[in-house]
């Protein structure tokens, strides 16, 4: 199985990127020129890197994609694209959770700590969070991904803990106020790479996803979906009131 010729989708954070892999050796990876351009750039950037090392999309065997939580949009663009290749080439899909693809960052430092707690911004003063121990050479969730209040939720776990994550930017008053140590920017974004070694042992393991399954982690609605329901529902009470009070022109005609 190590010659299996495999493509790595991250598209969760605000800077895409893709990978390649020949089993379990990295072959190459390339991020997006920009962020938040993953409609923009997924493609190109893939057709770029199978040039590059001539690879035909025919010899494509397994897709590995973040699927959340994260970008609303940019995990809807990698689902998508990840279940259109297996539709089209057979091929398998492994779904990685994105907040193990950050915590697998914290693998490059010279003395990866026990434990790290992964954040990423919710909106309305809260995170996607979730909680990793080091575990050999891997860093395995304790527990399924939660929308917390920051601060609350981070005095609620047992230490020694390291706090890293893109929701450190937005929420870095709340986080600080545990007195949590947090692992500095450079780590705090997904990588395709981490996408690759990761879904290579969940591959190994079998754990494939059928592509007419594969669906984004979102854990929450998207914002848009929640307002346009809001206002459908303020509409029909408008229009409730509204005919409640409007007096039938018939009333009173005999």
């Amino acid at each position: 199985m190590n010659d299996v010729r495999l493509l790595a989708i991250e598209t969760s954070s605000r800077r895409g990127s893709v990978a390649l892999g020949d089993g379990p050796t990295l072959v190459a990876a390339a991020e997006f020129s920009a962020d938040t351009r993953h409609a923009v750039e997924l493609l190109p950037t893939i057709d770029r890197l199978f040039a590059a090392h001539a690879w035909d999309r025919a010899s494509l065997r397994q897709v590995y994609v973040s699927v959340g939580p994260g970008s609303f949009t940019g995990l809807r663009v990698a689902v998508t694209a990840a279940r259109h290749l297996a539709l089209a080439l057979d091929v398998r899909i492994v779904s990685v959770p994105s907040l193990a693809v950050i915590a697998d960052n914290a693998l490059r430092l010279p003395d990866p700590p026990p434990r790290v707690a992964v954040v990423l911004d919710a909106k309305r003063k809260q995170v996607y969070a979730g909680l990793f121990e080091r575990r050999g050479q891997d860093y395995e969730p304790v527990g399924p991904p939660v929308v917390e209040d920051p601060g609350q939720w981070l005095a609620s776990l047992p230490r020694p803990l390291i706090v890293m994550g893109e929701g450190v930017t937005f929420h870095r008053e709340a986080i600080a106020a545990t007195g949590l140590p947090i692992l500095d920017d450079d780590h705090a974004l997904p990588r395709a790479e981490s996408v690759h070694r990761l879904g290579w042992k969940l591959a190994l393991a079998g754990r494939f996803t059928p592509a007419r399954e594969l669906v984004p982690l979102y854990l929450r609605r998207p914002e848009a979906e929640e307002i346009w329901e809001r206002r459908q529902r303020e509409a029909v009470q408008i229009r409730a009131g509204s005919t409640a009070r409007d007096p039938d022109p018939r009333d009173g005609v005999r």
